[in-house]
C-alpha cells in the first residue's frame, strides 16, 4: 500500500517537475544544498543514534541503549535538559515579545534616520557576535569588575562576589546576558512586517470600531504580519534551544557543577570532546525531535491571533 502511494507520488511529482521545469531548474541549487547539508546530515545523524561509533572505528549497531543511557544514565543530561527548558521558557517567550515590543515602538518612529539607528541599536549586540564578552567584565570575579565595585564602594559587600564560580548567579546573570542579545533576525523581521501593513486597514479599522493603540495591535497588525510572526517565533526557538557559546565563554565548558550545562553542551562534549559519535547523535535527534514539535504548537498558536 506504501508503495503503491510513493510510485503514484512519484509519477506525479515527475509529471509536475516536466510541466514547470524552467521553475524546478532555478530551486534545483537550493534542493541540492539543502539534500547535501540538511536532508543528509539528519537522517545519517538518527541512523548513528541506534549505533556505537567512536570515528576509529566502523559504527556498531546497539539499538536503543543510547536512548536509554541518556534517560536512566546520565545524570548530566537530564540537568542539561533542566537547564535548557529554563533558558527556553524564560529568554524565548520574554525574548520574543520584548522584540515585538521594541519593533513596534521604533516602528512608531516618524523620523526614517532616527528609527534605522534604534534598530541598529538594539540589533549590534546580536551582530557583534563577541559582544556578551562585556558582560564578563561587569562581571567579573574580582575587585576590577564593574558590579563588584560598584557594590563594595556602596557598602553592599566588602569582598568581591565569585559570580562565575558560585552557581547559584550563573544562571540569573546569563538569563539577562541572552535577553540582552535577544534582538536577532525575529526582531528585523517584526520591524520588517510592521512597516509593510496596509495603512487602510487601519483606517477600516477605526470605521469597524477600533478605539485605541492595543486593539489596532491585535485585530490588524498582528493578524497582518502572520508570516513575521511565524519566522521570528521559529528562529527564537532555535535560537532558545541551542544556546551555548556565550554560556560556555561566561561561565566555562564545562560550569561549575553544571549549573550552565546545556543540551547542545552535553552534545559538543561527546561529540567534539570525546568522540562518541553515536551517542552525540541520540541527543542531537532528540533535541531536533523536541525542536521540532515546539515549532508546531507555536504555529497552532500563532494561527489564533487576531480571531
Amino acid at each position: 500500500m506504501i508503495l503503491k502511494y510513493l510510485k503514484i507520488r512519484l509519477k506525479l511529482l515527475l509529471k509536475s517537475m516536466k510541466k514547470s521545469k524552467t521553475a524546478y531548474l532555478f530551486i534545483g541549487p537550493y534542493c541540492i544544498l539543502f539534500l547535501a547539508f540538511y536532508l543528509i546530515p539528519v537522517c545519517t545523524s538518527m541512523g548513528l543514534s541506534f549505533t556505537y561509533f567512536n570515528v576509529l572505528e566502523s559504527p556498531r549497531f546497539i539499538g536503543w541503549k543510547n536512548y536509554i543511557d541518556l534517560f536512566f544514565a546520565d545524570e548530566i543530561f537530564l540537568k542539561a535538559v533542566k537547564n535548557t527548558f529554563l533558558f527556553a521558557t524564560i529568554t524565548g517567550p520574554i525574548g520574543y515579545f520584548m522584540a515585538l515590543f521594541i519593533a513596534w515602538m521604533i516602528n512608531d518612529i516618524k523620523k526614517p534616520v532616527i528609527r534605522a539607528f534604534m534598530t541598529l541599536v538594539f540589533y549590534a549586540p546580536t551582530i557583534s557576535g563577541q559582544a556578551f564578552i562585556v558582560w564578563r567584565y561587569i562581571f567579573s570575579s574580582d575587585t576590577y569588575g564593574m558590579a563588584n565595585a560598584w557594590l563594595m564602594k556602596l557598602g553592599i559587600t566588602y569582598s568581591p562576589i565569585l559570580w562565575f564560580e558560585d552557581e547559584k548567579y550563573i544562571m540569573p546573570i546569563l538569563i539577562i546576558v541572552i535577553l540582552w542579545m535577544s534582538m536577532g533576525t525575529g526582531f528585523l523581521s517584526f520591524i520588517a512586517g510592521l512597516q509593510n501593513v496596509d495603512r487602510t486597514l487601519y483606517e477600516a479599522g477605526y470605521m469597524d470600531g477600533i478605539r485605541n493603540r492595543f486593539q489596532e495591535l491585535w485585530y490588524i497588525t498582528l493578524p497582518a504580519m502572520k508570516e513575521q510572526l511565524m519566522f521570528g517565533a521559529v528562529m527564537t526557538i532555535t535560537s532558545s534551544f541551542a544556546i551555548h557559546d556565550q554560556l560556555a565563554a561566561l561561565a566555562g565548558f564545562p560550569s561549575v557543577n553544571y549549573a550552565a550545562h546545556t543540551v547542545v553542551s552535553h552534545l559538543i562534549d561527546y561529540g567534539t570532546v570525546r568522540f562518541e559519535m553515536g551517542y552525540a547523535s541520540a541527543i542531537a535527534t532528540l533535541l531536533f525531535m523536541v525542536m521540532i514539535l515546539c515549532n508546531k504548537l507555536v504555529q497552532v498558536l500563532l494561527r489564533k491571533v487576531g480571531k
